[in-house]
């Protein structure tokens, strides 16, 4: 890494960057070009294409002379051997959310700065919650296949009280990145929120706003109830046929989180008999096998992972990358690092 000095006399860096992810076009979707001209700005880039393959002659050649390493959906995993052949490696930038499927613990254990732009991840997700929990509330999915079903003869029931967002009560389990965004976006709404997670005191709680409760109590009194929880071994199929039971005739449940959290035997029971409907934009398995009945139940909204960063949402990460490059080129503290307790509780 070469060290210049700036026309103030402040000596810094200049990190040697590559990119490792699917494609060179996911990398243009993550850094576009005023994103690209301030890393340029501050670093080298060592080469403009992405490595997908750390194990091919031009990998290793660009890895020896690697400072920083932004990587992104489909990076090959930088494990020991890895680190092996990046003698100079400091940061590795990561421009999506979990680290965990590509960053091997040794990172740590060699003193690697890790960060991740989960944070700018969180929001669209947060966004995608907060609209199916508004449109559950108004109990717009049922709405809409009476229409369907029945065109212009459809009434809609107008004195129904129980319909509506105001004073509406939602369950979010998990006070996450995610979960915390999006009880701070339910606040305008005028709803009563309750939060179910065991590592939130009730101090924490009333300065979140929400009310601190048992996970059993959140499914009985909620009309809708929103998953945010990480996956963790005590977290594996904490939605089952018990919890599933306790939640209102009527109600919805949302699943932004991971499909490994929800018993999908149960799921589907509940589902079958008409009493629940379901937002699930992650499933177990991941996509559903076809023929699944999960696709054609008409009180289940079904979407492919888009809750997460799509299309123009993706600059969001990588700016946050940039921005630990530069943040490393300036001799400051990066703003969204991983330890290695962190990256335990990770989705």
């Amino acid at each position: 890494m070469n060290r210049r000095t700036d026309d103030d006399g402040e000596s810094r860096f200049r990190p040697r960057v590559a990119f490792a992810m699917g494609s060179n076009e996911l990398r243009d979707g993550l850094i576009n070009a005023e994103c690209f001209g301030r890393l340029r700005a501050v670093a080298d880039v060592v080469s403009t294409d992405v490595l997908t393959d750390f194990s091919t002659p031009r990998a290793r050649e660009v890895l020896a002379g690697t400072t920083a390493l932004i990587t992104g959906w489909g990076s090959p995993r930088i494990d020991a051997s890895v680190l092996d052949l990046s003698p100079g490696l400091r940061l590795v930038a990561h421009a999506a959310g979990t680290v965990k499927n590509h960053v091997a613990p040794v990172a740590w254990d060699r003193g690697l700065t890790v960060t991740t732009a989960a944070h700018a991840n969180a929001v669209p997700v947060a966004e995608y919650a907060l609209a199916f929990i508004l449109l559950a509330g108004k109990d717009a999915f049922a709405f809409q296949a009476g229409q369907r079903a029945r065109q212009s003869g459809y009434r809609k029931e107008v004195l129904r009280q129980d319909v509506g967002n105001n004073g509406n009560t939602v369950g979010i389990i998990g006070a996450s990145r995610i979960g915390r965004l999006v009880m701070e976006r339910l606040k305008s709404h005028g709803l009563r929120v309750l939060l179910s997670d065991p590592t939130v005191s009730p101090a924490e709680a009333a300065r979140l706003g929400v009310e601190l409760v048992t996970l059993k109590q959140l499914m009985h009194s909620s009309k809708v109830v929103s998953l945010h929880a990480p996956v963790l071994p005590s977290t594996l199929g904490m939605i089952g046929a018990a919890e599933l039971a306790q939640m209102q005739d009527g109600s919805t449940f949302i699943n932004t989180a991971r499909g490994v959290l929800v018993d999908h035997t149960a799921l589907r029971t509940e589902l079958r008999s008409g009493r629940l409907s379901a937002v699930l934009d992650v499933t177990a398995p991941e996509p559903l096998p076809d023929g699944d009945e999960l696709y054609g139940m008409p009180n289940v909204i079904l979407t492919p992972h888009i809750a997460g960063s799509l299309g123009n949402e993706l600059a969001r990460m990588g700016d946050l990358a940039v921005t630990e490059v530069e943040r490393l080129a300036q001799g400051r503290a990066p703003e969204h690092s991983i330890s290695r307790e962190t990256l335990e509780g990770m989705a």
